[in-house]
């Protein structure tokens, strides 16, 4: 099949955003959506997008090398360099790249500078930092599909390059242990209340998760009531992931909260139950942020060597490629 050859207005969004969504499907169906920083990682002609991470987050890894099916919704223009205001929605297949090249460790350094600013030089760094820098996994998702809205709230007409929208998903089983919310609404509205970006994902009927943005209407004791624009969310219910965050530039104190739930959408609205709530929050301080950077980095790697959890993630990325 020829590369999605996306158009200028998502292609702009693609190398400018600094910060993006990223969904993933669960074993149980439902999707997890969070915030990356893709520093313009993008390639229109041979229509791949992606990401990095780090083996400190196996969980991650290990649901995308099981089902590669992935999402990226480019949804702010916040301190990036895209001057589009389209709302864009990329979704394909993922591979993971566990041992990157230096060559293209090297190219990500220099990617990055834009982005996130100049790279901390000088034996003490270079110690510091050697982890975060030379021990990245490289998330490349071949485009099947960029779906593009003519602004960030998506309102308008949507036009899609690549593979037809699907049909609407069928409703879902509920979960045995019942939908009501597992999570304090009144805690978490106040966890996510400077948490401007919030973004929904469920999986479609082709399977690619969907990530569509979302406004709190208010909080109840059945959920988070959900302003979305007509025809985004499909009617009944089912898993679904959430995600508040915010950022500065550089993503300098950033903020990040995801939740696991129960989406239901009827004539009369969408109320999202949370089951699931975690957070993470990193210091408005460029050089306290750079040495957490690279201490997290030299333990997640640690605990990924000691508990066989690098080991696992090779058999599977292994296993694809035979596959």
């Amino acid at each position: 099949m020829s590369p999605v050859r996306w158009p200028d207005a998502a292609d702009d969004a693609i190398k400018g955003d600094l910060t993006v969504a990223v969904a993933y499907i669960t074993p149980a169906g439902g999707a997890v959506v969070t915030s990356v920083s893709p520093v313009g990682i993008g390639n229109r002609e041979s229509g791949v997008v992606g990401f990095t991470t780090s083996l400190g987050f196996p969980r991650k890894l290990e649901r995308i090398l099981r089902d590669p099916r992935v999402s990226i919704a480019y949804h702010t223009r916040e301190h990036g360099f895209a001057a589009t205001s389209s709302y864009v929605l990329a979704q394909g297949t993922a591979s993971v790249e566990l041992r990157p090249s230096p060559k293209r460790l090297a190219e990500l350094m220099r990617a990055s500078e834009p982005f996130l600013g100049k790279t901390r030089r000088g034996p003490i760094w270079d110690w510091l930092l050697r982890e975060y820098h030379q021990e990245r996994v490289f998330v490349d998702i071949s485009i099947d599909r960029v779906a593009v809205w003519p602004d960030l709230r998506t309102r308008g007409a949507m036009t899609v390059t690549g593979a037809a929208w699907p049909d609407v998903p069928a409703e879902q089983k509920p979960p045995k242990n019942g939908t009501e919310p597992r999570v304090d609404v009144g805690v978490l509205m106040r966890q996510i209340h400077k948490l401007p970006h919030r973004l929904l994902a469920y999986r479609g009927a082709d399977g690619l998760p969907v990530i569509v943005p979302v406004t709190v209407d208010r909080p109840t004791e059945a959920g988070l009531h959900l302003d979305v624009p007509p025809g985004l969310l499909p009617p009944g219910g089912r898993r679904a992931g959430f995600l508040a965050h915010s950022f500065q530039p550089q993503c300098i104190g950033l903020g990040m909260r995801t939740l696991t739930g129960w989406l239901t959408v009827t004539d009369e609205g969408a109320i999202y139950a949370p089951h699931t709530s975690k957070g993470l929050a990193a210091p408005p301080y460029k050089t306290l942020l750079t040495v957490s950077n690279g201490l997290l980095a030299k333990y997640g790697l640690w605990r990924a060597r000691r508990d066989g959890t690098a080991a696992r993630l090779q058999h599977l990325a292994a296993r694809k490629r035979v596959d």
